[in-house]
């Protein structure tokens, strides 16, 4: 039964247009103009993204990250502990999308790709440039796995904090580290009147992007 309180909210979108001639030719680069736009309109959370990925079961799951990197103009970067639900899902099938949504914009953006773990090397950098707190906290939970309660949690960061005593920064996990995903598809859309949304989408063939418009 649809509930009426919730039927009956709704937002007419008419801040801004989108036409083919409005984007760029690659969609990475496109992607980061909506990005600094994003953050120059002072958006709550603005690298805020819904990650979702597919167990071997094909069951999906999402969750919200956050965007850390466009390394090389060609991918998104986000961290996680690798034995995580989501860590174990990419595992198993490294495919993914993305979904960002600025409704202060009234835009949202769409990716899919290949996810591929980050070298080695950016993950050390980028965890030993978070505060002290965090690299404690992501060496203190088994993120996913099902714990007592929340006194274990923090019994077992007080006891690295012992141990690791005034080490700073802190060695980075093996279990933690960073993802990158290589777009194949990624739309980006545009609130409109009359939910008449403007929806551009670039595909990936090969080195190049083939751009389309879809119906809303």
């Amino acid at each position: 039964m649809t509930d009426p309180h919730l039927a009956d909210l709704r937002k007419t979108y008419a801040q801004r247009t989108l036409s083919e001639d409005d984007v760029l030719p690659d969609a990475v680069q496109q992607f980061r103009v909506w990005l600094d736009e994003a953050i120059a309109a002072q958006l709550e959370e603005p690298t805020a993204l819904t990650l979702s990925t597919v167990s071997a079961a094909g069951q999906p799951s999402s969750r919200v990250v956050l965007l850390k990197g466009l390394p090389d103009d060609a991918g998104f970067l986000f961290y996680t502990n690798y034995d995580s639900r989501k860590g174990q899902e990419l595992a198993e099938r490294p495919l993914a999308a993305l979904n960002f949504f600025w409704p202060g914009l009234e835009r949202q953006v769409r990716v899919e790709g290949l996810v591929e773990k980050a070298p080695e090397a950016l993950s050390t950098e980028y965890f030993q440039s978070r505060p002290r707190s965090s690299q404690l906290g992501a060496w203190a939970s088994p993120q996913s796995q099902v714990i007592a309660n929340r006194e274990e949690l923090e019994s077992r960061e007080e006891e690295l904090a012992q141990n690791f005593g005034t080490q700073d920064p802190l060695p980075r996990p093996p279990h933690w580290g960073g993802y990158i995903l290589r777009p194949q598809r990624v739309e980006f859309w545009q609130g409109r009147p009359s939910r008449l949304h403007d929806r551009i989408v670039f595909e990936r063939e090969g080195a190049n992007w083939r751009r389309s418009r879809l119906a809303p």
